[in-house]
């Protein structure tokens, strides 16, 4: 066949090269558009810092009193007035103590500082999104309706309180509240709000908001927030809100803990979640809007965040303290251990917390160490690994661990140290109860159980529990097989490892176990309902000292509260109730310690670990400091040039 180039072929070769090179030209001019664009961005960011600056000045209150001289016409400042009682230091502004109670001390709060500035980090842009993976899905942001600990971080860059705890120094300073007064009788607390504390819709925060958030939010009873509600019954009566910016909070009674819940509490807008009826926050996932340094992407009531997308949350521009100078913060959830190890290694994320067995492998390669920092301190909220023992009925029916022979035996069938060495790396140390290892309330007299099975058998076989036919297996007086579900959170290796060592413990023991994993959304619902017979997780610490009736309590045994074990111990409620009300730290020391006793000989919780935060963190990131209370995301820089946010998810 003979190929011809006809006439009508070079008019389409010339469309055709017409149409390429249009397209060239218009993606130089996209380019060239794109980076216009950042260009803009970049400008608008360096303007909502400087805005931001100016903003925490006249927040501040640069005023002059009466007599003095703000500035002379030689540019030197003069003041007529030195400090004095009700005067701030180094001005001579006379405070207003019009709103505070006659005779009571009032105690002044510094404006808020990040205590490591990231504007001061050499090297470091503005801008930027910081990515860290979580080992689990959260299921739900909205505010004291969610429960987990992941939840709980967002939150924190979201909301505020009216105080908080200094990262370094863990002492309580003051946040959205610029003053406050105690009653030396400890049964009230009056407050003061700053001036210039605004939500991230621009609307002021007013004691009405705080008022609103206590009594017709979180005491709302068709509202599910009991976890804090248990927490808030006993010790707030009322919250008053006495002017735009004066609320004062009565107490029941004495106790160590109503300063903390009083100046804690997260307060949210009375205008946003006022519009929500109690069945549409119950059912909500990502109704999230505070007055924190960072905003959740989309906060509508109508489009909210919900799983398993990306948690996106976003520099608030109308933030009045100190911004940070990230973006954007993204957390992702990537359940199983290699997978998130092979995101951070391919740069997918800025951050992640890794098993103890990557951290000891991949600390000591020097290929890893180019552009990995590995973090790895105690901090308060590093608290204990343990197996809860349900210690009543599942669907009605006794479980074996209602006796306490039973749950000692246990624990004496289980190498813990091994546990330590052999899954862990050698990373921690065996827990032995309830309170941090060094702090005043440690029982220095308690060892941990040891590992010890010949008398845990004859424990067991003193409870009634025996190899009565020889098969291998334990049995009660009936004939009936000891056997159990553990359950566990599934998705992490060393979940899995830990499950298998632990059947095996009990099998070589004629226990017989089944094992039960489930998504961690699911493993909270086990809780909640009580539908377990042992179940393994973790508790941490939000203050550096914990009231211990959330968990141990036979009150939080009801409504759905944290006593899952469903241990019920006079004992125990007479030592919490008693270590509540002293308000000695040294006298309330002891009492603590006599209720570690009383946990260690009943052992409602098997206590497995007490392990250091671990974390590997991308050399791309600076301003990353191991706090006594933990990390300050908010201080976090991208250093040598942003990483560029990712669209929604």
């Amino acid at each position: 066949m003979q190929n011809r180039f006809a006439f009508k072929d070079f008019v389409l070769l010339v469309l055709v090269l017409g149409l390429t090179v249009s397209v060239w030209l218009k993606m130089v001019q996209s380019d060239r558009q794109w980076e216009r664009a950042q260009d803009i961005v970049g400008k608008l960011e360096r303007l909502e810092s400087q805005v931001s600056r100016l903003e925490g000045k006249l927040d501040t209150g640069v005023r002059f009193a009466p007599g003095a001289t703000a500035l002379d016409s030689g540019g030197s400042s003069q003041q007529t007035a030195g400090p004095a009682s009700g005067i701030r230091a180094g001005t001579s502004v006379p405070r207003d103590e019009s709103w505070a109670r006659p005779g009571v001390p009032v105690q002044w709060q510094p404006m808020p500082t990040f205590t490591h500035d990231p504007a001061a980090i050499a090297g470091a842009v503005d801008g930027g999104e910081f990515t860290e993976i979580w080992e689990a899905q959260t299921k739900v942001l909205t505010p004291f309706i969610s429960t987990d600990v992941y939840s709980r971080r967002v939150q924190e860059a979201v909301l505020e309180s009216l105080g908080d705890i200094d990262p370094q120094t863990l002492k309580t300073h003051g946040v959205l509240a610029e003053a406050w007064q105690i009653d030396p009788e400890g049964l009230w607390l009056r407050a003061r709000l700053r001036t210039g504390a605004r939500f991230s819709d621009g609307a002021p925060v007013t004691a009405e908001d705080v008022r609103w958030t206590f009594h017709d939010y979180v005491m709302n009873e068709q509202i599910d927030a009991e976890r804090v509600r248990s927490i808030y019954r006993d010790s707030i009566k009322e919250v008053k809100a006495l002017d735009e910016r004066t609320v004062e909070f009565t107490f029941k009674e004495r106790l160590f803990t109503n300063v903390d819940n009083a100046l804690g509490m997260f307060v949210l807008p009375k205008h946003y979640y006022a519009r929500f009826s109690p069945g549409q926050l119950n059912q909500s996932t990502g109704l999230l809007v505070g007055s924190g340094p960072f905003r959740l992407r989309d906060s509508s009531g109508e489009r909210q965040w919900a799983p398993p997308a990306d948690v996106v949350i976003e520099r608030n521009s109308q933030y009045w303290g100190p911004k940070p100078r990230l973006a954007s913060v993204r957390f992702q959830a990537i359940n199983e251990e290699i997978a998130r190890l092979n995101a951070f290694r391919k740069g997918d994320a800025d951050m992640i917390t890794p098993s103890s067995p990557q951290f000891v492998t991949k600390s000591a390669d020097p290929e890893w160490q180019k552009d990995t920092d590995f973090l790895k301190w105690i901090n308060m909220r590093c608290g204990y690994g343990f197996i809860a023992w349900n210690t009543d009925t599942r669907n009605g029916k006794p479980t074996p661990f209602r006796d306490k022979r039973v749950r000692q035996a246990m624990t004496m069938l289980l190498d813990r140290e091994k546990m330590i060495r052999d899954i862990w790396k050698g990373i921690g140390v065996v827990a032995k109860g309830n309170m941090p290892l060094e702090s005043p309330g440690a029982n220095k007299d308690i060892q941990p159980w040891p590992f010890d099975r010949a008398r845990a058998l004859a424990q067991l076989k003193e409870a009634g529990w025996e190899d009565r036919d020889k098969d291998g297996v334990l049995e009660d007086r009936n004939g009936n097989a000891f056997s159990f579900e553990f359950s566990y959170s599934g998705g992490s290796e060393i979940a899995e490892r830990v499950s298998r060592f632990v059947k095996d413990s009990y099998q070589d023991a004629g226990i017989i176990v089944t094992l039960r994993s489930a998504d961690w959304s699911v493993y909270q619902d086990f809780m909640k309902k009580r539908d377990f017979d042992a179940i393994t997780l973790g508790w941490g610490a939000n203050a550096p000292e914990s009231d211990p009736k959330q968990i141990f309590h036979s009150e939080s045994i009801k409504n759905q509260g944290d006593n899952f074990a469903q241990w019920n111990s006079p004992e125990a409620d007479r030592l919490i109730e008693a270590g509540r009300r002293e308000m000695d730290a040294d006298k309330r020391a002891k009492i603590w310690q006599q209720l570690e006793a009383v946990l260690h000989e009943e052992q409602p919780y098997t206590f497995t670990r007490v392990s250091p935060w671990l974390r590997f963190s991308s050399k791309k990131l600076g301003n990353v400091w191991m706090y006594p209370a933990g990390l300050v995301p908010q201080e976090f820089v991208r250093l040598g040039g942003p990483m560029a946010p990712k669209p929604a998810n």
